[in-house]
């Protein structure tokens, strides 16, 4: 087998030793941004299916404000915040 090959079957990154499923990063997250993550999982699952929903703008501003209160007020880390925004409200870090 490839050295490659072998890399990518590690469950951790080979640069940072972190590990490559980042759902450790939902642990301990906040009842509030629970149910925010919740209602933007809801909002995703209509819209993606092709149904109208006219609260979706709600839900992601919701979501956006929480993550960053929570972000600001330390109660969730930078990299936390930025695994939940890439995540729920699919945005991309420049």
């Amino acid at each position: 087998m490839k050295e490659k090959e072998k890399s990518s079957l590690s469950p951790y990154d080979n640069e940072t030793g972190l590990p490559q499923d980042k759902g450790y990063l939902e642990h301990g997250l906040p009842d509030f941004l629970k149910e925010s993550i919740a209602a933007m999982k809801e909002a995703w699952e209509k819209i993606d299916g092709g149904e109208t929903y006219l609260y979706w703008d709600c839900d992601y501003c919701r979501l956006q404000s929480d993550i960053n209160n929570a972000e600001v007020n330390l109660i969730i880390s930078t990299e936390q915040a930025w695994h939940l925004r890439e995540k729920y409200l699919r945005m991309e870090r420049v």
